[in-house]
């Protein structure tokens, strides 16, 4: 390596003088004279970007560059001396420009580009004068011959010099003869030069007939060469990379295939003691849960069967299946994570196995779901019993990560006897009772068949209830609501009335709770909106005098959660052409209070549309009143329970003078509730409330009733008497309320 290196630097040491020499030369001699804007045009042309108009020939090294072109250009244009300096620009900007691609270019090898270049082109200048004499009259001559032998001329001079070079260096480099580094290296080349002298002497002859559709020709023929062969390599690069990798795709693909072969043959000499060892996992993961390890519903099922067998066989032999569910067991996961609701699953299973012993078997089913079996059950004292110290054992608080919770069970309890045909069964009456005792609030609830025939029976209301929903069985009644203070109709509530075809109208309270149980409330509401929005629409624009009426409707908590009620609200009042400040939302206190924050946030929402809300049922529930304020709502329905029984001096007179009161301070109007007397009505009215319903005004009445109340607007002038000055004493003072309320 040093010999080399030491070779190298001699080399470029003698070139250094020649090289150095030449550029001396050409910077003194320098013509002044010669220097013009084409001179300047073909300087930056050729110093800047001849290193991208390049084009290298496929399967070999060589390069065709604008360079080489240019610089015989300027030789027959404007002489040696700037020749040199051109060519050592050209030769210093390409290799700069190189290294800056990526290519490994050391700053001497860069010295020695320029000096090769120099040097080259002062010797091709000065064998070029010595042959044919001064270069400017030669080119401008007529004659073609000596013009093209000059061209060939330079072009050899060119080629014999660089590869002379550029060979004895690499041969240095490569440790091998001269000759082969220019046959391997140079020789090529040649095509190179000639080609540029070639494409130098078209432009010459056209830049010194100032034929500009010769020099557009000129430039048009090499533009089009450049692109194609551009193309052409960029396309054989792809095509040879696109080949590579397949090939290496291929190579991999067999080394991959030997591999997975030598694996199978490996894993084919274990497979029977795999096969073995699978088939007791696998039917351990078919009959065990797999977090507790406890047995699950297809084992359970199999243990009942073979105690339903059991007890066919003998008459007195008895057993007990227990259906349990943990409470608020989804709450706890959701606030505290999956990992810790996994963590209460295991600690509910250990005390499970620990309270049960060897007296049954214990089994989880699916999430906070667990059962139990016992046999051998004397009496069914002896069974609550048990299911009492089950559920005080599940009270005790656990302990999740240094943090106490708490936690409750529902259980329902089945007695098993050779009466029962199917296994399923009892597991599915079990579920019953545990769903009776959590609806209950009850530790435990125990099996009897009405609870059968009343799941059948709910089964049954929520199939009908879907296909209502579909066919529009729902019909819609209106119940007025009445201003107080002048008898005049400010709107109606609308409500459902279910028209079975078989069982005839059914009430609310019968399949209300069914629809908010299965989901089914979203688009029953939907529709009943829908509809009473049109209706509500329709009698604006058909009875004059009525274009301020207002329809309520209330939203259950299942629908108030939703995350979409915004935007169906906004379409539905879009599809009906409904003004939005006449359409009044009712949600109960209750529905508002499950997530009080959150509620807050969807009920401003609702309010942006223009709709008003109000909350329904007030005073049944529980309200906050640091929430209460915050709550963007326009009015408060007082419950029919506390208006239906206002007496004079009774607590719930006081609890609705107590909500008027709250309400004027809170700047809310109010809405009674079931008034069915003239003495609930004007004691309403002596308390300030604005507005109410019930019996004495009207009950729900069907479209065609309302339409015809709708002709008569003072039919509920009679129920407003002028007052009587004494009736006034003997109702309490409500100021006193009010001004403690302010």
């Amino acid at each position: 390596m040093e010999r080399k290196d030491k070779l190298v630097n001699l080399c470029a040491i003698l070139l250094l003088l020649p090289g150095a020499g030449a550029l001396a030369w050409a910077v003194y001699y320098f013509p002044l004279a010669k220097v013009d804007v084409g001179l300047g045009v073909l300087s930056v042309v050729m110093v800047f970007f001849s290193s991208y108009l390049r084009i290298q020939l496929p399967r070999t090294k060589i390069h065709l560059t604008i360079s080489d072109a240019l610089i015989i250009v300027t030789l027959l244009l404007y002489g040696g001396e700037i020749s040199v300096l051109l060519a050592a620009l050209e030769s210093g900007s390409t290799s700069i420009n190189l290294r800056r691609q990526g290519v490994s270019i050391k700053t001497k090898t860069i010295g020695l580009n320029i000096l090769i270049s120099a040097f080259s082109v002062f010797v091709t200048s000065q064998i070029t004068l010595l042959i044919f004499g001064p270069l400017e009259g030669i080119s401008e001559s007529k004659d073609i011959g000596t013009f093209v032998m000059v061209l060939v001329t330079m072009a050899l001079s060119q080629f014999l010099l660089n590869s002379t070079l550029v060979s004895l260096f690499a041969s240095i480099k490569t440790e091998t003869s001269w000759l082969k580094a220019w046959y391997e290296y140079c020789l090529n080349t040649l095509v190179m030069y000639l080609t540029g002298a070639l494409m130098a002497g078209l432009i010459t002859k056209s830049l010194q007939q100032v034929n500009i559709y010769l020099l557009s020709v000129v430039i048009g023929f090499f533009g089009v060469v450049y692109f194609t062969y551009r193309r052409y390599v960029n396309d054989v690069k792809r095509t040879a990379a696109k080949a590579e990798q397949l090939e290496r795709d291929r190579a991999e693909q067999a080394e991959k295939h030997v591999a997975e072969l030598e694996h199978y043959v490996a894993e084919l000499e274990k497979s029977s003691i795999a096969l073995r060892e699978s088939r007791e996992k696998f039917r351990h993961a078919a009959y065990h849960d797999a977090l507790t390890q406890l047995p699950n519903r297809n084992y359970f099922i199999d243990q009942i069967k073979a105690l339903l067998e059991k007890s066919k066989n003998t008459s007195d032999h008895k057993f007990a299946v227990l259906f349990l569910d943990l409470n608020r067991f989804k709450m706890m996961n959701d606030s505290l994570g999956h990992f810790m609701g996994d963590c209460l699953i295991l600690q509910v299973a250990q005390r499970l196995s620990e309270s049960v012993g060897a007296w049954g078997l214990v089994g989880r089913f699916s999430g906070d779901e667990f059962a139990i079996t016992i046999s051998d059950v004397s009496t069914i004292e002896e069974v609550t019993v048990f299911a009492e110290k089950i559920a005080r054992r599940i009270a005790e608080p656990f302990t999740l990560e240094g943090r106490q919770v708490f936690t409750s069970v529902s259980i329902g309890i089945v007695f098993g006897s050779y009466q029962y045909d199917a296994a399923e069964d009892i597991l599915r009456d079990a579920d019953i009772a545990m769903y009776q005792a959590k609806e209950g609030h009850k530790p435990y609830v125990i099996f009897d068949r009405k609870m059968h025939v009343d799941a059948v029976k709910l089964l049954e209301v929520e199939t009908d209830l879907r296909y209502a929903i579909e066919r529009d069985e729902i019909e819609l009644y209106f119940q007025p609501i009445i201003a107080l203070e002048d008898a005049k109709l400010s709107g109606f509530e609308a409500l459902a009335r279910w028209n079975h075809p078989q069982r005839g109208q059914i009430q609310p309270y019968e399949f209300i709770p069914v629809a908010e149980n299965t989901g089914l409330i979203v688009p029953m509401t939907l529709k009943i909106l829908k509809s009473a929005c049109k209706q509500i629409v329709r009698w604006q624009q058909d009875f004059p005098g009525n274009e301020t009426l207002t329809i309520s409707v209330n939203l259950s908590g299942k629908h108030f959660a939703h995350p979409e009620l915004v935007n169906q609200i906004k379409n539905i009042l879009g599809d009906t052409y409904l003004y939005p400040g006449s359409l009044r939302l009712e949600i109960t206190e209750s529905a508002v209070m499950d997530n009080a924050e959150k509620a807050i946030s969807m009920l401003k929402e609702i309010r942006e549309l223009g709709v008003k809300l109000s909350i329904d049922d007030f005073g049944t529930g529980y309200s906050g009143l640091s929430y209460l304020h915050r709550f963007p709502i326009d009015t408060l329905k007082i419950d029919r329970s506390f208006v239906s029984t206002m007496e004079e001096g009774s607590e719930n007179g006081e609890i609705v003078r107590t909500v008027i009161a709250l309400a004027k301070a809170l700047n809310l109007s109010v809405v009674a509730e079931g008034i069915e007397s003239i003495h609930q009505l004007h004691q309403l009215r002596i308390l300030g409330c604005e507005f109410g319903q019930g019996y004495l005004f009207s009950r729900p009445l069907p479209v065609l009733e309302i339409e015809k109340m709708l002709g008569d607007p003072a039919r509920w002038r009679n129920i407003f008497p002028k007052a009587d000055p004494e009736l006034f004493h003997l109702l309490p003072d409500p100021q006193p309320q009010l001004r403690l309320a302010k």
